[in-house]
């Protein structure tokens, strides 16, 4: 049996629901750290379950130049060599080969590419994404397509469309079916409606086991996003987890999840966690500001990372001050903590029917800022 996902609860169009796979069962809503090259940066893998993160992402592109796809099969998959024996899911590649607009040719059957690395050649189809996907051992693979950039023309979008509509069959069928594995399409059409339907068709044909938005929150607001999502998340499969990719802050995540949305991934917590940039209860942080300098108590009174159970705020502005690496490695780990514990206040809302009272409370907080 290939990977299941199980409806427990609703409170209006958002779901409570249980992932099943081979590396182990996700509680959904849920956020998914990003681990681009094999690693969640700044985060042993002890100190990312430690926040409660059941699911990471790894990145088929990052991994296929360094340290290979081969490689990592032989070390024992991406599993065993990171230490992250849960489920992971690895994005296709398709977006950051994209993103290589100088570095890449694209046709009908896939994308030559140059490294940004080094230059050397590479191709990627959608055939060879799966085969790599399947030698990193991701519990969760992705159809390879193409993001389309924004903005675009409805008939740019149109071609792109029908072109990641292909690569999905192809995937489909170069997929192999192993227990408690899984294959998601991608639902692809910028911000045109009728194309967003003809894709959400299209995947729904071709099956698959779980089903992701992509082209969002490439630079089109939030306003727009959450538009698209209203048009197409009930065209999706109710019995299948959906997952909205890049996404987000943590009110992008509220919004996105009272239109249904189970699965969410985003770089903002560690690149944030980077550059002294603090998720809290009470708002977002420029840990760097001169005012924090002398603040001598915790970050959040409400979170239970090492770094609010143990330091000041003054302690932290003075690693980053100073350029020490600690500072961003305990911020990250406050970051990815207060991602997982949001996450978790979402289900339990939705649990007990309360979504908009909690989602409402919890902007309060963030409206009333430090006081």
């Amino acid at each position: 049996m290939t990977l299941t996902w199980t409806h427990l609860a609703g409170d209006g169009a958002a779901r409570l629901g249980r992932l099943h796979t081979a590396h182990g069962t996700v509680e959904t809503p849920v956020f998914m750290p990003v681990g681009t090259a094999g690693t969640v940066k700044a985060m042993t893998a002890d100190a990312v379950r430690s926040t409660g993160a059941r699911l990471i992402l790894g990145n088929t592109y990052h991994l296929m130049l360094r340290p290979g796809a081969d490689r990592v099969a032989q070390l024992g998959g991406l599993h065993r060599m990171m230490d992250w024996p849960g489920p992971i899911l690895t994005d296709s590649g398709g977006f950051q080969v994209m993103s290589l607009a100088a570095l890449r040719t694209l046709d009908a059957d896939g994308v030559t590419f140059r490294s940004h690395i080094d230059g050397s050649a590479h191709r990627l189809t959608p055939e060879i994404s799966v085969e790599i996907q399947r030698k990193l051992d991701a519990t969760i693979t992705m159809a390879f397509d193409e993001c389309t950039p924004f903005p675009a023309t409805e008939d740019d979008t149109r071609k792109s469309m029908e072109l990641s509509m292909r690569w999905a069959a192809r995937s489909r069928a170069a997929f192999q079916p192993r227990p408690g594995y899984g294959l998601f399409g991608i639902n692809q059409g910028g911000v045109f409606p009728e194309l967003r339907a003809r894709s959400a068709e299209a995947l729904e044909k071709i099956g698959f086991e779980g089903y992701a938005i992509g082209g969002l929150a490439v630079g089109e607001g939030q306003e727009t996003m959450l538009s698209v999502l209203d048009g197409v998340v009930p065209l999706l499969p109710g019995d299948k987890p959906r997952y909205l990719m890049g996404v987000g802050t943590p009110d992008d995540i509220l919004q996105a999840v009272a239109r249904g949305i189970d699965m969410f991934d985003c770089v903002i917590p560690t690149r944030a966690g980077r550059t002294a940039r603090a998720y809290t209860s009470r708002g977002v942080f420029n840990l760097r500001n001169a005012r924090f300098a002398a603040e001598d108590r915790a970050l959040d009174e409400d979170c239970p990372c090492p770094l609010c159970a143990r330091h000041s705020r003054a302690y932290l502005h003075h690693l980053f001050r100073c350029e020490e690496m600690l500072g961003p490695m305990l911020l990250t780990w406050h970051n990815i903590q207060y991602y997982q514990d949001l996450m978790a206040g979402i289900r339990a809302a939705i649990a007990a029917g309360r979504l908009a009272a909690h989602s409402d409370a919890v902007r309060a907080r963030w409206a009333e800022g430090d006081q």
